[in-house]
């Protein structure tokens, strides 16, 4: 089932595909909408789907014996959830739950093995994305090891900003923590510092990017290696993409320059007095 407002090219690894592999896989595209803290998968659950998220993103967790977890990955239009099918596994080996709603398609492991199967397109579109998979997971373990609470929230503001196509995430503090594998205490203490320079606005449960420029100063390499390989294999313009398939793009001011950021900071100075 497809649905009016959306389309199944809306999703980069779709929009990827030949026109033939395209043409094979979309009867098999379910239209789903996906509500915030839905839980797709648990570990260990059996995989019936594989989804394709559209304007939402889905954080990969993996959860300890104890209860604690961690985001090992997050996914969003670019990318799907449900790998381990075509690398011959038959259940999930990490949690994987809303962490902003929104939309998506979803295609029965049946289906998705057989066009798998039997067309390439759909294989080199796959093992690209599966590369671009590592580079993030890997990236994380090395970010949640050797850098700050305020590096590691910086890159996962931003990882998921790439993800909305917007300024703004509706998400607790608590919430990142769990994300973050780390306390809510630091997370707040780091939330603090981004908002007292500027860069952020934090209310209960809603954080707006008011300088994206400024966030990317204070990031840690790990982000832009992530980006990097992420723009390199799959090729991602996401404003193109969205225009050319018809979302609507949230306004957002991103300055282009150091001197457009301070100006962008003085002027919101003068707005809010």
């Amino acid at each position: 089932m497809l649905s009016n407002s959306y389309h199944p090219k809306q999703n980069q690894l779709i929009n990827m595909l030949p026109s033939e592999d395209f043409e094979h896989i979309s009867p098999h595209l379910e239209f789903v909408q996906l509500s915030l803290g839905e839980v797709l998968y648990e570990s260990g659950e059996n995989l019936y789907y594989v989804y394709f998220p559209i304007d939402c993103i889905i954080s990969m967790l993996y959860v300890l014996e104890n209860g604690s977890s961690a985001e090992i990955a997050v996914i969003g239009f670019e990318g799907a959830i449900g790998l381990s099918l075509f690398m011959s596994g038959q259940s999930m080996p990490h949690r994987a739950v809303v962490q902003s709603k929104g939309c998506a398609y979803r295609i029965k492991h049946k289906h998705f093995m057989q066009e798998f199967n039997r067309h390439t397109g759909l294989l080199c579109t796959m093992l690209k994305y599966t590369q671009v998979l590592l580079t993030q997971m890997a990236q994380t373990a090395v970010c949640n090891r050797h850098h700050s609470i305020d590096q590691q929230l910086c890159r996962w503001l931003l990882l998921s900003l790439d993800r909305l196509h917007a300024n703004e995430l509706f998400m607790t503090q608590e919430l990142i923590a769990n994300m973050l594998g780390v306390r809510r205490e630091g997370v707040t203490d780091a939330a603090r510092k981004l908002q007292q320079a500027g860069l952020i606005q934090y209310r209960r449960g809603h954080i707006t990017v008011l300088d994206r420029i400024g966030l990317e100063a204070r990031v840690c390499e790990c982000y832009h290696v992530v980006k990097t390989e992420s723009d390199r294999l799959l090729g991602i313009e996401p404003a193109e993409t969205l225009k050319k398939h018809r979302i609507p793009i949230p306004w957002v001011r991103y300055p282009a320059t150091p001197e457009e950021s301070r100006n962008f900071s003085l002027e919101r100075k003068i707005r809010e007095t």
